[in-house]
């Protein structure tokens, strides 16, 4: 299935993009001039509600042709007249921009009272959160010369970097030979042999993706080094106290609860480490390497072709809300959704948001294996996310980063629910469960693996400049042994997986993100087996008030409050119990 993106445009040479492009210029220079150094303290709320619908719609528009640029460019990265597009778009998003910079800049000069006796006002409705959230940046704001310049180079820095380093991985070719024929793979099916039953395949895979990794070595260490300069120059330009104090503030969380997740996912490391010894006895593997670690079950090698995914999904979602179910339709029956396998389409999956306008893409590349499905679910779980809070505007249609991950868990946890619940079979049960921990343990753990990692090497970064390949490796291996204890023998080759991770580069710190989001989920998901269906309602609200609260307001409604510090600990529970589950199947079953 291939999306349809004449929603947003016709093609790449439509009329309508150049249009718009000069219309949004126009409509920002005018806003420049009418509202630069107007925003003030004597603003009535009435003034500043205008200027917020204004501004609004001049984002949109640049919303809008932006998103389509990224889709095309991720769907085809090697496609020279697509990656010229994209660099345009990008380079006139930004002399768009540099006109509407001033705005926040003037809002936040204004005193805290006066300030808060604007936002306060019944007038702005859902504009007050967004202004009162915006004055947390206020100490970290530089003044317009500087932020127009630092958007503006940009282009150059991270945003540059961030191009090359996806140009570099998708253009990756990974030559194997399977079953005695030489192929010539992408990442994503390289990566996708880690899960292969035949342990010389996993083996073989393992060293293909090292190999093709390391050929571009210099490159992706360079690439990574200048993420981490840039990194530390913005940081020290705008007094960020920690390189991770930005990514918090963006998603409205403090460092203290921040690190209160990190200390209880390292606190109870036992779990990863207690599966994975109870995986080799079940495997018969002696030395359990870093390799096995996806290994499946007997011969639980399941098949589903992009159909039967999507009935399972579907299914899924209209047992639990016919809305839900409702919503998540539109994507396969109007196209939104790209799931077919091709070189220089780019690896994972992501569902974008775009602009509240027209709805959201999906990206994924199905395999047809059992974790296709369930990232088939993940992302609808966000284009329903996405979808619902729409009608925010395009300044709160999208969450914070940690409860971006809520909707997308939560979809995945109803698939898991599913497909559980019909097995009959113990050993198809014991699969299912060792398949749903795994994921979890990727989304919680690894996730602070990839934190930890990026702490320890932002903060080497930043007292000492350019890291060596071997510093960052180390580091590397060094945060997954926290994880992994003596439960997994850790290949040399294994030092270099570090490259082909995408949030390093183009969005530091995102990771923790998701383990907050699914330990957030396991709360959920227990209050609606407490509540049963009046749950639901409570929930599509949730999903419908997109951030126009802060995460702690918002989640509260449903009955969890987040800002507990045992919330976290108790969150553990379900991983806790389906590792028992599947500890009692394996001495059934296997002993």
């Amino acid at each position: 299935m291939e999306w349809n993106l004449k929603d947003l445009y016709d093609d790449i040479s439509s009329k309508k993009i150049e249009s718009d492009y000069k219309k949004l210029l126009s409509l920002s220079i005018k806003f420049n001039k009418k509202y630069k150094r107007k925003i003030n303290k004597k603003s009535s709320p009435k003034i500043i509600l205008k200027s917020l619908q204004e501004l609004e719609s001049i984002y949109e528009g640049i919303g809008k042709i932006s998103s389509y640029s990224s889709l095309l460019f991720a769907a085809n990265t090697n496609n020279e007249e697509v990656s010229k597009f994209y660099q345009l778009t990008s380079e006139r998003s930004s002399e768009i921009r540099k006109n509407l910079i001033f705005y926040f800049l003037d809002w936040n000069k204004i005193d805290s009272a006066s300030a808060k006796k604007i936002y306060s006002s019944s007038i702005l409705g859902k504009y007050s959160h967004l202004l009162k959230s915006e004055r947390k940046y206020r100490k970290y704001m530089l003044s317009e010369p500087e932020e127009k310049i630092l958007d503006q180079k940009s282009l150059t820095s991270s945003r540059a970097f961030n191009r090359l380093f996806d140009q570099t991985l998708n253009n990756l070719e990974f030559p194997m030979k399977i079953k005695n024929k030489k192929k010539v793979l992408t990442e994503t099916e390289v990566l996708a042999l880690l899960y292969d039953s035949e342990r010389k395949v996993r083996q073989d895979a393992a060293k293909t993706l090292t190999k093709g990794l390391e050929s571009e070595r210099k490159l992706l260490t360079f690439i990574f080094n200048q993420i981490l300069s840039d990194s530390r120059i913005v940081n020290s330009i705008r007094g960020y106290e920690k390189p991770i104090t930005s990514r918090n503030l963006s998603n409205e969380i403090s460092d203290k609860t921040v690190n209160a997740l990190i200390e209880t996912c390292d606190k109870f490391n036992k779990i990863p480490i207690r599966y994975y010894k109870l995986k080799s006895k079940i495997l018969k593997i002696k030395k359990f390497k870093d390799y096995d670690r996806y290994a499946p079950f007997g011969e639980s090698t399941k098949k589903f072709t992009f159909n039967q995914a999507k009935k399972i999904v579907l299914d899924s979602f209209k047992e639990f809300s016919p809305k839900m179910h409702k919503v998540a339709s539109l994507f396969f029956d109007k196209n939104w959704i790209d799931s077919s396998l091709r070189k220089g389409k780019r690896g994972g999956a992501f569902s974008h948001s775009c602009v509240p306008s027209v709805h959201p893409y999906i990206l994924m590349n199905f395999t047809g294996k059992i974790r296709d499905v369930m990232t088939l679910a993940h992302e609808l779980g966000h284009g329903i996310h996405q979808y619902l809070s729409r009608h925010n505007g395009y300044f709160m249609q999208n969450t914070p980063l940690t409860t971006a991950e809520t909707a997308s868990v939560f979809a995945e946890m109803l698939v898991f629910n599913k497909l559980l619940n019909e097995e009959v079979d113990n050993k198809q049960k014991l699969f299912l469960i060792c398949s749903k921990l795994e994921d979890m343990f990727a989304t919680v753990f690894r996730q602070i693996v990839m934190t930890n990692f990026e702490l320890d090497v932002h903060q080497k970064s930043k007292q000492g400049g350019e890291l060596s390949s071997k510093e960052i490796d180390d580091s590397w291996i060094k945060a997954n042994k926290k994880m992994f204890g003596n439960s997994i023998e850790i290949s040399e080759f294994y030092k270099s997986w570090w490259m082909y991770i995408p949030h390093f580069i183009h969005s530091p710190f995102y990771c923790y993100s998701y383990s907050f989001g699914e330990l957030l989920v396991h709360g959920l998901f227990a209050k609606y087996k407490e509540d049963g269906n009046s749950f639901v309602d409570k929930y599509i609200d949730l999903l419908s008030s997109g951030s126009t609260d802060t995460p702690e307001v918002l989640v509260k409604k449903t009955g969890v409050d987040i800002t507990k510090n045992n919330f976290w600990e108790n969150s553990m529970y379900l991983m806790n119990s389906l590792l028992k589950n599947a500890e009692n199947l394996h001495h059934k079953d296997y002993s």
